[in-house]
């Protein structure tokens, strides 16, 4: 018995007739002829991809946010509300002394900051000689200064007075001269 002619071209040199594939030349059987690319470990599932899904440990992590840098014009801002509210406050201290505040008995003086149209009062201890009256009489309401000066002409002792009205607290002070 003979064996049939191969099949194909006749000329084609190192065909393997029986479809094997040859490994080439100083290669061992069994490897791939070169090494695996992409920089991961080869690992079960399609060759060339990294496998999906449970590979936690080289999952990619996501890179942290930059941290916001606190710029010149926020500090600005900040110190500015910082500064104001210092001023309000101390506004508000600073008029708790004001006429307003004073009580049949107290002393007062005419405050560095009055004028002839705009009298202003400052509550002061008796005993300093800063002190011009003394409150003899507190009275709430609106007077216009004649009727302000007949309603302390009523107060015994009562040299001057002191009436303010249109800033939402509206009395009459009945005093005598210390």
């Amino acid at each position: 018995m003979t064996t049939p002619p191969p099949q194909g071209n006749p000329f084609a040199q190192g065909q393997n007739p029986y479809g094997q594939v040859q490994q080439p030349y100083g290669q061992p059987q069994g490897q791939a002829p070169y090494p695996p690319q992409g920089g991961y470990p080869q690992q079960p599932g399609q060759p060339g991809f990294p496998q999906q899904g449970g590979g936690a440990p080289y999952a990619p992590v996501p890179p942290q946010q930059p941290r916001r840098k606190v710029s010149f014009k926020t500090i600005k801002n900040v110190g500015i509300v910082v500064i104001g509210g210092g001023m309000l406050i101390a506004g508000y201290i600073l008029s708790q002394d004001d006429a307003k505040n004073a009580a049949v008995g107290d002393c007062l003086k005419s405050a560095s900051t009055a004028t002839a149209s705009k009298p202003r009062m400052e509550v002061v201890d008796c005993s300093s000689s800063e002190a011009e009256a003394k409150v003899l009489k507190k009275i709430d309401g609106t007077f216009t200064s004649v009727t302000a000066e007949s309603e302390c002409r009523e107060v015994s002792g009562a040299t001057r007075f002191y009436a303010q009205t249109g800033d939402g607290d509206n009395f009459l002070l009945c005093m005598s001269d210390v």
